[in-house]
């Protein structure tokens, strides 16, 4: 039996163990474990053969297809690191990646290319292009060889670069809601340890069909991929336009477990399901922020056999935190307890352990915990610290410090071990000298049973400190009354809780290229555009 300590290892043993069994699919066409780990050989020769060095990255700018995870997984197979670039970015923001991770071969396709062909031009230690298919007209790309995908699946076997399981793997650059994005480093250890601790709760097993809904360039969207072939099951790679894609599928493919971000969960919520998908929908998971208790209750009254998941993490140590779905009637407010092989303190600015109930920052320590951030350390040093010595798990003598990764995140936990998130700290609003979550703005928005979205944010009022503002589209098919939904806040909010402004707007609301509602830029074009009103 092989052991898997790095990446594209987890498909080797896979197909080792099952070799016929079905590993990928995408539109009408199925690997099995044995083609997959073939592809992924093959194309790991050619990076090989175009002269990839060890922990040269790899970026990869395309959709959700069987290229992609190939060339992720040969990427780490030959001894690189695969950086996968979210398909829906512009050319600047792709160029800026690229340039960012100093990425030396490119992996895209003769549609995408063109598009952010000038980008390219900045991209200084890029040598290779490998495209899924041939041009059809030629693009200008001085000094950058273009190769062929078919030409690299069929090189010659050749033995990747020696690694081991603390090497740099990937590197995923966060949404950058807050500016330009980061690039978290994440070594073989932490996305194999995270893959091994997800399918270890999720009870994942052969017999399963997961569903890739997410972005591929998103820790949770990735980890569908790792979390199957570690367990030798089916992915379904989905591209869709819309949430009646996601559950045409689920029922086409007799999807075991979903795992999705709150706004798609929401709009999941509002369709109709028929009773038979629950017969096979194991489960679905939530990621990416707190998921509503009314979508909640809404998908439980349609799934009522299928186990829910509420999970929290951050990119920065890939996984953190679920909910047993057992405790999900008598907790559903919960983020739950860690993850298996993983420890979540909540701890005072000071570094000692809070008491049970009292707010503080949410730090994890483990093999999950990454490598920090690509080229920035001054970014890296904020987030990633030393363990205190009076932290939990710390013994006097240990003289080598621990890193942990301080989330930014405040949390409390109760006097059972289960946590609760209250808010990002950069996200928290002041206002009448208190201090308020947006997130608890808007689950009373959502448990009015008005509001199909919504968004809270602050913004500077000469005497509250910050006003707050939301946000918000109607139900399908219900008219929203901005006026009728403030005085229900006034009926449920404490008053200094009550919005000063809702604006209600056709939905749905703007995405951040991880499928979470972008707080940061509606934030941002309202703040401007209420100023052009004065």
């Amino acid at each position: 039996m092989l052991t898997t300590s790095l990446l594209h290892e987890l498909i080797t043993a896979s197909a080792l163990r099952a070799p016929d069994s079905p590993a990928l699919t995408f539109g009408g066409t199925t690997l099995t474990y044995r083609q997959l780990d073939d592809q992924v050989a093959g194309l790991a020769s050619g990076f090989v053969a175009l002269g990839l060095d060890r922990g040269e990255r790899v970026g990869i700018y395309l959709d959700k297809r069987i290229e992609t995870v190939v060339a992720s997984f040969a990427a780490a197979r030959a001894g690189g690191a695969f950086v996968p670039v979210n398909p829906i970015l512009k050319p600047e923001q792709v160029g800026h990646i690229l340039h960012d991770c100093n990425a030396r071969v490119l992996v895209t396709s003769p549609e995408r290319l063109p598009f952010i062909a000038e980008a390219l031009a900045h991209c200084h230690d890029l040598r290779h292009v490998v495209l899924t298919a041939p041009l059809g007209k030629p693009v200008a790309l001085p000094a950058i060889n273009i190769a062929q995908w078919a030409d690299l699946l069929a090189t010659p076997v050749r033995a990747g670069h020696r690694i081991i399981d603390t090497d740099l793997l990937s590197i995923l650059y966060t949404s950058g809601s807050t500016g330009r994005p980061k690039g978290v480093v994440l070594s073989h250890r932490n996305m194999v340890a995270g893959a091994k601790s997800v399918a270890r709760y999720l009870g994942n097993n052969p017999d399963d069909t997961l569903i890739a809904a997410l972005p591929l360039s998103f820790d949770a969207g990735f980890s569908q991929l790792t979390t199957a072939f570690h367990s030798g099951a089916r992915v379904v790679l989905l591209n869709y336009l819309l949430p009646q894609d996601v559950l045409k599928a689920v029922i086409r493919e007799k999807v075991t477990g979903l795992t999705a971000v709150p706004p798609l969960y929401i709009q999941l919520a509002q369709l109709n399901w028929p009773a038979t998908v629950t017969d096979h929908l194991r489960y679905f998971a939530n990621t990416g922020g707190r998921m509503p208790l009314e979508t909640l209750k809404a998908l439980r009254a349609h799934l009522p056999r299928t186990r829910p998941f509420l999970m929290y993490g951050l990119t920065e140590a890939f996984r953190a935190t679920y909910l047993p779905p057992d405790e999900a009637d008598r907790r559903p407010d919960s983020i739950g307890k860690a993850i298996p092989d993983a420890e979540v303190l909540v701890l005072r600015e000071d570094g000692s352990e809070c008491a049970p109930n009292e707010p503080g920052e949410l730090v994890q320590r483990g093999a999950h915990v990454a490598m920090g951030y690509w080229n920035d350390p001054e970014k890296t040093a904020e987030r990633f610290k030393p363990l205190p010595a009076n932290a939990p798990g710390r013994q006097t003598g240990l003289v080598l410090p621990e890193i942990a990764v301080f989330s930014g995140d405040t949390v409390r936990r109760d006097e059972d071990g289960f946590l609760y998130f209250i808010g990002r700290r950069d996200e928290m609003m002041k206002t009448s000298g208190y201090r308020v979550s947006p997130t608890e703005v808007e689950e009373i928005l959502y448990a009015t049973g008005m509001v199909g979205e919504c968004v809270a944010f602050g913004i500077p009022h000469p005497a509250l400190g910050q006003a707050i503002c939301v946000i918000a589209t109607a139900k399908e098919g219900q008219p929203l009354d901005a006026v009728a939904l403030q005085a229900e806040c006034r009926q449920r909010m404490p008053a200094y809780m009550v919005p000063a402004s809702i604006e209600v707007r056709e939905g749905p609301l703007p995405r951040n290229p991880n499928g979470k509602i972008d707080r940061k830029t509606l934030s941002t074009d309202f703040q401007t555009a209420s100023k052009a009103a004065q």
